[in-house]
């Protein structure tokens, strides 16, 4: 935006408002993010994220995800993760269940609020099992050091277990309070993207920092790093943008006894439709398996203890292998979930309800099957883009072994398709409030 448009944008009382209560309300969020669960050993928090492996692979993952809570492991460690892992859940349960479906499709609107609120009902039961899976995945990974004290479900620790769930279910379900109230009060409709945005912002500093520690390398790596960042904002931008626009004519509307000429219009596919999502199944469908092996690298039994460490080598990031499989994976995943989603938006129904139609296609069923056809089409260069974006940090570190660590990179790509993606959001609704309020149009070009 220029210059006179911001100036505009701050003017403009209500936009100012938003903005200041935005703002406040993420200044809360990440001083929140700084209270730590009671009794949690910092020591053997920080010993676990030194070590490598899947695990630290995994629970860097997560930390992404939440904000930068998980390494201090506060009240709002799970971030706002367990409502997206309830929305996604619903969204694959949808075409799954008939009744679900027809819900969905007889009625889109309702079927939006429904789903909005059995995803808050979902998301807290789903907290739960989170913050138990999280504390045990964390002494699993410490060695059996206790990460938070008297953590059990029987005798004199259940008291203190119970505390404990229920005040990371709370830190929970207040991070996702505070990203409703955000979108009902400050940015529209980005509460919760803003909440994971400004928790990836806030670790570049301290990721610079660790690049700085290399004294012989340091400007090699700023350079490096620096450079990285840039190609790869330039390539997302580049792909989030990409669609493929599919003519579509809408019928003319009728002017007292006149009827006017059809319209021409434009069906947007987007290239990219499924966002971040694929990685972060590629990413948990991969570390499972070395999760579970580490339960077994102490076993009495010697073929079981060398089938742990071979499943832990081969999925923990450690071999050749991993970045295939994961590049593979992320591929599929994009597939399988754009279907998911471009089946529940039924543009087939809805066209031909409007009475709209895509030129030599017959409307209903067929246009749905077409329209498919050219998403799978359009998808592939999105869901390579997604792969390589997924295995740019192992690239990396087999060219340059000294360049950082995995951790540090995941950041620079999966961390920076977040990012950019929040940030053309942003800009994107205050463009659009801006036009509401009369701002010239030419003024918001750069």
């Amino acid at each position: 935006m220029r210059r006179s448009a911001l100036r505009h944008l701050w003017t403009a009382h209500d936009l100012r408002n938003r903005l200041l209560i935005t703002l406040a309300l993420l200044v809360i969020y990440r001083l929140a993010s700084h209270v730590p669960v009671p009794g949690v050993d910092r020591a053997a928090l920080a010993q676990i994220f030194a070590q490598g492996g899947a695990g630290s692979t995994l629970l860097n993952l997560l930390d992404l995800l939440s904000g930068g809570t998980v390494s201090n492991f506060s009240v709002l460690a799970m971030g706002v993760y367990p409502y997206i892992t309830a929305q996604i859940i619903l969204q694959l349960l949808v075409p799954i269940i008939p009744a679900w479906d027809r819900r969905m499709k007889e009625d889109p609107q309702e079927g939006r609020r429904w789903m909005e609120r059995w995803t808050y009902y979902l998301a807290v039961p789903m907290a739960t099992l989170n913050a138990i899976g999280q504390v045990r995945l964390f002494q699993t990974l410490a060695g059996g050091l206790p990460i938070i004290k008297h953590f059990g479900f029987t005798g004199e620790n259940l008291l203190p277990t119970i505390t404990t769930l229920l005040t990371m279910t709370a830190g929970t379900m207040f991070g996702i309070w505070l990203g409703e109230l955000i979108s009902e009060y400050g940015v529209r409709n980005q509460g919760l993207s803003l909440i994971i945005f400004a928790g990836i912002v806030s670790r570049i500093p301290a990721n610079f920092g660790q690049l700085l520690t290399d004294e012989q390398r340091r400007w090699f790596l700023v350079t490096f790093y620096l450079v990285l960042m840039i190609l790869t904002v330039f390539a997302i931008v580049v792909v989030q943008q990409g669609r493929r626009n599919v003519p579509v004519m809408y019928p003319g509307r009728r002017i007292g006894h006149r009827q006017a000429m059809p319209v021409k219009g434009t069906l947007p596919l987007l290239v990219n439709m499924a966002g971040m999502i694929p990685l972060i199944f590629a990413q948990s469908f991969l570390t499972f398996p070395a999760i579970i092996a580490q339960f077994f690298m102490a076993s009495k039994s010697l073929w079981v203890r060398n089938l742990a460490a071979g499943v832990a080598t081969i999925f923990g990031g450690q071999s050749g292998w991993y970045g295939l499989m994961y590049f593979v994976l992320v591929v599929l995943f994009t597939f399988f979930y754009t279907d998911v989603l471009f089946a529940q938006q039924n543009y087939g129904d809805n066209l031909k309800r409007s009475g709209a139609q895509i030129p030599g296609v017959t409307a209903g069923a067929p246009t749905q099957r077409y329209l498919t056809r050219v998403m799978r089409r359009i998808t592939l260069p999105g869901a390579l883009f997604l792969g390589v974006v997924a295995v740019v940090p192992y690239i990396v570190n087999v060219a340059l072994p000294f360049a950082g660590s995995s951790s540090l990179l995941l950041v620079s790509s999966s961390g920076l398709l977040i990012v950019v993606g929040v940030v053309r959001d942003l800009f994107f609704n205050l463009e659009a409030e801006l036009k509401l309020r009369g701002y010239d149009e030419s003024m918001l070009v750069h």
